[in-house]
């Protein structure tokens, strides 16, 4: 891997953190997360016209990503009302993996080696210790299963996302009209549970939801481009470094509590994860 492309790697996941805590800053994380998905959906809608239309069964793969990228949003949003940008995103963003490689494992009939083993026995303690943190820590402990809610929402689209990107055979498409479908699976959501007082926002509000949106939408797009310039397995483990710009923005940005176990529990959980895509 050149250094450039090591380089976009290490932007693309601070450009994945950086979005979360505009989420988190946000008055209301609901409201933030829906600004946000508006705008990714008017620009999914846009990259759409450009390409073919979904074919046969795509329609169902890309229906389904799009309710599970909604759902996605929703318990990270539900988590961000409850814990720390530097509790919740460590939680959410290093069970998705580890879920997945067991989906993977019972599943579908892949081997694990030796290295994924001891990723995910890492992952595991780190996830426990930072989950262990808001007991004795004092905060919100309907922070954990909303986190662990959206790690699993993670691991569903991504094993769909995947397998359907393969049946239409145009990923630029399939992750366009997946935007799509997030909206209108999204709003309708959004509109039920907080009725028309979720669609009131400032300027400020719009203004963060626009920024998180292109971060989104940039973070994604540097990590597909790079995975056709490198081992997509590296550029996977790379992107994992967000968990600790998290961390990182959470205590400087914040002003969040990092105390010895925090630090320690988002260090493995990083390395966890690379293990188990080396």
């Amino acid at each position: 891997m050149s250094t450039f492309i090591f380089l976009a790697v290490m932007g693309a996941a601070l450009l994945h953190a950086t979005w979360n805590a505009l989420i988190k800053t946000g008055g209301n994380k609901l409201t933030a997360m829906l600004i946000m998905t508006i705008i990714e959906g008017v620009v999914g809608a846009v990259v759409a016209m450009t390409r073919n239309l979904p074919q046969g069964e795509v329609w169902f793969w890309v229906i389904g990503s799009g309710v599970l990228h909604s759902a996605y949003k929703f318990f990270l949003a539900f988590a961000y009302e409850h814990g720390d940008l530097s509790r919740v995103y460590p939680i959410a963003r290093g069970t998705a993996p580890m879920i997945v490689m067991l989906v993977s494992l019972l599943f579908l009939s892949d081997v694990i080696s030796g290295y994924e083993t001891l990723g995910i026995a890492l992952l595991g303690v780190g996830i426990l210790m930072m989950a262990r943190g808001v007991f004795t820590d004092g905060e919100s402990r309907r922070l954990v299963p909303m986190a662990l809610c959206s790690a699993m929402a993670t691991a569903a689209y991504s094993l769909v996302d995947g397998m359907g990107a393969r049946v239409a055979g145009d990923a630029v498409m399939f992750v366009a009209w997946l935007f799509v479908f997030d909206v209108l699976g999204f709003v309708p959501m959004a509109y039920a549970l907080r009725g028309r007082q979720v669609f009131i926002a400032n300027r400020r509000s719009w203004g963060l939801g626009a920024v998180a949106a292109l971060a989104s939408y940039g973070a994604y797009a540097i990590a597909v481009w790079a995975m056709t310039q490198a081992p997509i397995a590296l550029v996977a483990a790379l992107r994992e470094t967000s968990i600790l710009f998290a961390v990182l923005i959470g205590w400087l940005l914040f002003g969040e509590r990092l105390g010895r176990v925090k630090a320690l529990s988002a260090v493995l959980i990083v390395a966890g994860v690379m293990l188990t895509r080396i």
